[in-house]
């Protein structure tokens, strides 16, 4: 699935938001903003995450800007220790390449598990809930109803902010950490929406 289909948020989808997932009797299909989920992670939702009659408002994974981002300081830092140990080794055509090749495996593997972060990573927005699913071997579940958020803010790197993407705080208002759903598409459209999802929340409690 390509990352402009996972993150086409704004766009009307006249279908279930999750598969699995059907509106009530006698209510018409939400126009809201909905995005896909990849298969596995939809089928993780629907089996043990979303609740009965609860509405699914965004789905979101990072933009594949996060794999870059997550391997950059591991690729300078391998880099670095390579060119230094050239330089301390002296000429020497069969260990510089030796070298490089160890450097260019390690980079290769770090490419490699940002990878499988970004597939583990999977943002929802529900019209009780907002949630953070991340994890490669097993899966770390944050799970904070909409009317104990107190904030959500902006982390920005620069880096993220030179792509026009961006990193949003979640701040619950209980002692429980806060999560982040990092390196989105159009942030301060999501942001938007999260907030809007929040008043709506703390205005209906029991809605």
């Amino acid at each position: 699935m390509s990352e402009e289909s996972i993150q086409s948020a704004g766009r009307e989808i006249h279908a279930p938001a999750v598969p699995g997932v059907l509106p009530a009797a006698g209510e018409g299909v939400s126009t809201a903003p909905v995005i896909p989920a990849p298969p596995s992670l939809a089928a993780l939702l629907t089996g043990h995450i979303l609740r009965d009659g609860e509405g699914v408002m965004l789905i979101l994974k990072p933009s594949l800007w996060y794999v870059p981002f997550q391997s950059a300081r591991f690729s300078a830092a391998v880099l670095i220790g390579a060119i230094a140990a050239i330089l301390w080794q002296g000429r020497n055509p069969m260990r510089e390449r030796y070298d490089l090749e160890i450097a260019g495996l390690l980079i290769a593997g770090r490419f490699m598990w940002a990878i499988l972060q970004w597939m583990g990573q999977l943002y929802v927005l529900t019209d009780l809930r907002i949630l953070r699913l991340a994890g490669i071997f097993t899966v770390d579940v944050f799970d904070c109803p909409l009317r104990k958020v107190a904030r959500a803010r902006f982390i920005t790197p620069v880096n993220e902010k030179l792509m026009g993407l961006g990193t949003i705080e979640i701040i619950p208002v209980d002692d429980r950490p806060s999560a982040v759903w990092q390196t989105v598409n159009r942030p301060r459209e999501v942001r938007e929406q999260i907030i809007a999802m929040i008043n709506r929340a703390s205005q209906h409690p029991l809605g």
